[in-house]
């Protein structure tokens, strides 16, 4: 049995039509998960590019292995990938897209890639690890500023991945006497919010729903959330307004349905070449989007605006129709592949967080286990971590007071309850068990000082500041730019 891999970037699954969002047009997708399962309550565990999809890849966390920000790529000596142990069993690995690597060279178990698209020079955001005394940027302002109609070397690069995956099922596939796995890795829903104009105009913007407490007199008060948002996006003065939300929301909206065509050609593919009948088919995003929620744009939050994946698995061997609604999130996916070929688990795999997801796809019983998150990347003065079970999401920040949300009477977690005594025993009862997992304190310390070391390995921390941010966002190749 193959695999066909297919991931997006910064995918908020709330904009998906099998994720219950009727405006949004993915029939695609949606066919995908009418055919197979979908994960109803799929995490990333860390929202952010570079280290999510390392997490990703090795079924560790990012702290595992010491993916803590965007200039922190996986270089394939961290630990090994699901590429890697695919090779050692002889099955067939191509990459064509996205990976967000270090760099094309590295022994990351993904050899075989086509039109990569890695972390900008071999070392990506440096200014992200600046994470005290925080100097102020507005790229997200700006991506607000600039949504609408149009290009960009993203939709290019991704009509090009889609054509390229088409082409390799079409010409490469059966040639193939081996089990293979073709990864097919998009850059769309993220930004630019910018998207042709037959998909802009599908969503006029006065339709689109408005963001969770959008307005700056509902914004969170926390402190932490505070921070960021006056560092990283806007203050209250610089509120954008309704019109210039509600076009930007419409963008993403219209991105969401290009990519979901871009994926429609490479199932359809799949289905013309008659490769479906032997060919498993796993899609996800890295992270979500915020996309004006809380005050917010973009990803660093431990909102399920943020953390939330669409996840669907589908095969010959999956029934139709399928919800899984356990938790569940991406370092699932090292031995859900793993499985999918059927490669035991090696003899180092004993402390992975992750199981394969292929029974809870099968209708088998699937225990419900707490799912964790963390993020020590830009625009976050210390780190923050999520723990999440049936009921509850626990928010811990270091160094700030804890948030508390019950994801079954308040999903839109609007309604801190940390403070509140009714829920005090929860409160300690998840502090706890997160602290039997990491270290909070002693993780912010590390990572701080791994960030700091790698700015004065590339010309000191205030050459950086000096020179400021670089880019919002990853270039995609040459020959899409």
């Amino acid at each position: 049995m193959n695999l066909l891999l297919i991931m997006s970037d910064e995918h908020r699954r709330q904009v998906m039509g099998c994720y219950g969002n009727a405006l949004a047009q993915t029939p695609h997708l949606d066919a995908l998960a009418a055919r197979g399962a979908r994960f109803a309550n799929a995490a990333c565990n860390v929202p952010i590019c570079v280290p999510s999809r390392a997490a990703f890849v090795t079924g560790r966390y990012g702290h595992q292995i010491g993916s803590w920000d965007n200039a922190a790529p996986y270089t394939g000596i961290e630990a090994s990938s699901w590429g890697h142990r695919l090779l050692g069993a002889g099955d067939h690995v191509t990459t064509i897209g996205k990976l967000h690597f270090r760099q094309p060279g590295d022994p990351t178990g993904f050899a075989d890639q086509r039109i990569p698209m890695h972390v900008m020079h071999g070392v990506g955001d440096l200014f992200g690890c600046i994470r005290w005394d925080m100097p102020r940027t507005r790229h997200q302002l700006e991506v607000i500023r600039h949504a609408g109609p149009g290009e960009s070397e993203y939709i290019r690069y991704d009509r090009a991945i889609a054509a390229a995956a088409v082409a390799w099922l079409q010409h490469e596939a059966p040639r193939h006497a081996a089990p293979w796995c073709l990864w097919v890795s998009f850059t769309l829903p993220h930004f630019p919010l910018v998207v042709p104009p037959p998909y802009f105009e599908r969503y006029p913007p006065e339709r689109v729903p408005l963001p969770i407490q959008w307005d700056p007199s509902d914004w969170p008060a926390h402190p932490h959330l505070r921070a960021f948002r006056e560092t990283r996006v806007q203050t209250p003065a610089e509120h954008v307004g309704e019109a210039a939300i509600r076009r930007a929301i419409a963008t993403y909206y219209g991105m969401c349905t290009f990519l979901d065509e871009q994926i429609g050609r490479v199932l359809g593919a799949l289905r013309a070449t008659g490769l479906d009948r032997s060919t498993r088919i796993l899609y996800t995003s890295d992270h979500g989007e915020m996309l004006g929620d809380y005050g917010c744009w973009g990803k660093h939050t431990m909102y399920d605006s943020d953390i939330a994946v669409p996840l669907i698995l589908a095969g010959p061997e999956v029934p139709p129709g399928g919800v899984v609604d356990q938790h569940v999130s991406l370092v699932d996916a090292f031995p859900t592949i793993l499985d999918a070929f059927g490669i035991p688990p090696a003899s180092g795999d004993g402390d992975l967080p992750g199981r394969s997801l292929w029974p809870a796809a099968q209708g088998e019983a699937f225990p419900q286990r707490s799912v964790f998150a963390e993020y020590h990347a830009t625009g976050s003065e210390s780190a923050v971590y999520l723990l999440r079970d049936a009921r509850y999401k626990l928010v811990h920040y270091a160094g700030y007071a804890p948030q508390l949300f019950d994801l079954v009477t308040d999903r839109a977690e609007r309604h801190d309850l940390a403070a509140d005594a009714a829920h005090a025993d929860a409160l300690r009862r998840l502090e706890a068990e997160l602290r039997r997992l990491v270290d909070p304190e002693g993780l912010d310390a590390a990572a701080k000082a791994d960030q700091r070391r790698r700015l004065a390995l590339h010309g000191g921390e205030a050459a950086i500041r000096a020179a400021g941010p670089q880019i919002a966002f990853t270039r995609a190749p040459e020959e899409f730019r």
